[in-house]
């Protein structure tokens, strides 16, 4: 028999092992109160709602057909991971039971995260401005069980929130006409937005009309601290772009002056994270100091471009040491082990914003010991710029050199001691709970960012960035291409999506960009396959442009043509049409880029600001575009060199072997390499060092 203690001692065990297992089961049901059909999904900001008392759903069309069903208006609440005013709603509204309860009985519950799904933030973003004038996220708008939107906002408070629901609610029930005949009107005022009239008044196309357009942004320009004027600084990349090559073409000192104002004010400013590298999302202030504490992919990936090309024009040390920085970021904390890049990390950590990001002067001082003096000097550690809680946002006000005169030391000392600060605090700031990532893949703004390595790679040389976008670029193919078609974004068994008109412009921009780095021809010739496919998929008939999606399942369809944080996809397609149809010799190609630019005259004209891509394509349509061809065994050396300097409306390409590619074909011999300086199918004599080849673009 057993041991009557023993057997006293398993019960006890069992028993205790029992009462435990049930308190654990309490405390995890007790965490999880509540869990919805988001629970299926892998969207990091769908996970994030999953245990929210509102029953949300994807969007779907079975969602809609419930609406339907139920007789039930739809509340559609568009946000993002890594939005900071998304997770302060949520926690006041959307996980609060008294606000579900009147969701949930009234509403067909929808979250979208915009990053997957665009076309539906496109959709209700187009509705939202109507509604409201501007726009933002969250987005949340209440439509009619058919999709048509009868309300839009943004954030609001819980009793903003529970207002607007019951007002619209009770509208709803007791007035459907009314609220079906606004649906219809804001619904007729989306597509109104979108219509296009097509041109070819090829003759007004000139320089006159985009200098006018720049004289008219002029009198927005912030000169003193750079950007626009107003009280939050957006950087804008597809701005700073088309203001680079502009003050280069066309010789306009204040043009040059403020792009380099403005490059300088966002390279010191708190806005760029001297500590890890990479750029925040925008600034709060005028002054570029305390930023909103994203980091997004395509902010990362365009500001490398743009930094890049500022260095291949100007030199200025600064430009190259954040673009070397961000990259670092990049490959640090937001690598995928696949080869391509997360989309986004949060502003929050630990339930406050910038949290992980900030110093208290005794951290500072801690970190640093009798470095600090010097540190607390350059980066302006006084009382006057404490921002919330007695937190520093590092910044600075001039440049390295003023620094090093003013505090008599020397630059190569400084820059050992910005090593040493760097280092010490990222040690540090490490040890910290960092923000959320969101590791979603998203296809255009990869490739962004295959352009932005490429431009580092030809402002620096350094063979590493080629590798880069290579390995990204074979990483989307490998994911993101299914069957000949692009997918627009991925993430480890998560659902894909069909590519919408982004994606597949940006990556024929990016193959072009890596051809031309290269000189491999399979990339030019993705780039063909990639465009060709979109032509078809997306083409317009009415407008003469391309919709953003390729179904047509929503309740407009939206043709993009205003840059946002990203540029136009139209534009960028009116771009590449322009390049292949210099690479390609094909008229119908620039015929078409020509035409689709014809068509945004109206709007480019008053609003350069918001079509600065489009106005870019002008530059390139009006201003001599030149074509460098470079043909023999020395053509990757000689490209390369060609690279260093940027030079805008300049196409240049090589082959190292003959080729039957319009430009190179009856131009290669066995003993020598010839650079080609073109205008209009028009060559100067072959010349064999890219010192000749420049001073031949100047002669022309």
């Amino acid at each position: 028999m057993p041991n009557k203690s023993l057997v006293k001692i398993i019960f006890f065990s069992f028993l205790v092992v029992t009462i435990l297992s049930c308190n654990n089961t309490k405390a995890q049901k007790k965490e999880h109160k509540f869990t919805n059909s988001l629970i299926g999904e892998t969207s990091p900001y769908l996970l994030q709602h999953a245990h929210n008392p509102v029953n949300w759903n994807a969007w779907s069309n079975t969602a809609l057909e419930n609406a339907k069903k139920e007789n039930k208006l739809v509340l559609v609440s568009i946000g993002y991971s890594s939005c900071h005013w998304c997770h302060v709603m949520e926690k006041e509204s959307f996980e609060d039971e008294e606000v579900a309860k009147i969701m949930n009985a009234n509403f067909v519950n929808i979250k979208v995260d915009r990053e997957e799904r665009p076309d539906v933030d496109q959709v209700y973003m187009t509705a939202l401005q109507l509604i409201k004038g501007n726009g933002g996220w969250p987005l949340n708008v209440i439509t009619l069980p058919n999709g048509k939107p009868i309300y839009g906002g943004t954030y609001h408070s819980k009793e903003q929130w529970i207002k607007v629901l019951e007002k619209v609610s009770s509208l709803y029930k007791d007035d459907p006409k009314k609220a079906n005949e606004y649906a219809d009107m804001v619904s007729q005022g989306i597509q109104e937005a979108n219509l296009i009239t097509p041109s070819t008044n090829y003759k007004s196309l000139t320089k006159e009309v985009v200098n006018k357009s720049v004289e008219n942004w002029k009198k927005l320009w912030d000169t003193k601290k750079g950007g626009d004027q107003g009280q939050q600084k957006f950087m804008l990349p597809s701005n700073l772009n088309f203001l680079l090559d502009y003050a280069i073409l066309t010789g306009d000192k204040e043009a040059e002056n403020h792009i380099k104002n403005t490059l300088n004010k966002i390279a010191f400013g708190g806005i760029y994270d001297f500590v890890g590298g990479g750029f925040y999302r925008y600034s709060t202030d005028p002054n570029w100091k305390v930023p909103h504490f994203e980091k997004m992919l395509y902010d990362n990936a365009q500001l490398l471009s743009v930094f890049s090309k500022a260095y291949g024009a100007y030199r200025e040390p600064i430009y190259k040491e954040v673009v070397y920085k961000t990259i670092e970021f990049l490959e640090r904390d937001m690598k995928n082990p696949s080869g391509a890049y997360y989309a986004a990390i949060d502003a929050d950590s630990e339930g406050e914003e910038g949290k992980y990001y900030v110093w208290k002067k005794e951290e500072l001082e801690n970190i640093l010991g009798s470095e600090f003096d010097v540190f607390q000097s350059y980066f302006s550690i006084q009382p006057k710029n404490i921002w919330e809680h007695k937190n520093y946002v590092l910044h600075r006000d001039i440049t390295d050199a003023e620094f090093c005169t003013t505090n008599k030391i020397t630059n190569s000392n400084l820059q050992i001691s910005k090593d040493k600060w760097q280092n010490l605090l990222l040690t540090e700031r490490t040890k910290r709970i960092a923000p959320r990532l969101d590791d979603k893949i998203i296809t255009s703004w990869n490739a962004l960012l295959i352009s932005g390595f490429i431009d580092a790679y030809n402002a620096f040389g350094d063979t590493s960035f080629l590798d880069m976008a290579t390995n990204t670029l074979n990483s989307i193919k490998k994911y993101s291409l299914k069957e000949n078609e692009l997918r627009h974004s991925y993430k480890t068994n998560s659902k894909q999506y069909k590519g919408f008109l982004e994606d597949y412009t940006f990556l024929v921009d990016a193959s072009l960009n890596l051809y031309s780095a290269s000189l491999d021809t399979k990339y030019l010739d993705l780039a063909n396959s990639l465009n060709t496919k979109a032509m078809v998929r997306f083409n317009d008939e009415a407008s003469g442009m391309y919709r953003f999606n390729e179904n047509k399942d929503l309740i407009a369809q939206i043709i993009k043509t205003n840059d946002g944080v990203i540029p136009s996809p139209n534009a960028v397609m009116a771009y590449n049409l322009l390049r292949l149809g210099h690479l390609n010799y094909d008229k119908t190609f620039l015929d078409k880029s020509k035409s689709m630019l014809s068509a945004m005259l109206p709007m480019i004209t008053p609003n350069a600001s918001s079509y600065a891509k489009w106005n870019s394509v002008f530059l390139h349509t009006t201003y001599t575009y030149y074509e460098i061809a470079v043909v023999g065994a020395k053509a990757q050396s000689l490209t390369q060199e060609l690279h260093r300097k940027y030079i805008p409306n300049t196409l240049i390409t090589g082959s190292s072997t003959e080729s039957s590619l319009p430009l190179f074909e009856g131009r290669y011999v066995s003993d020598g390499t010839y650079i080609y300086v073109c205008r209009d199918n028009s060559c100067k004599l072959p010349v064999t060092t890219a010192e000749e080849a420049l001073k031949q673009l100047n002669g022309f």
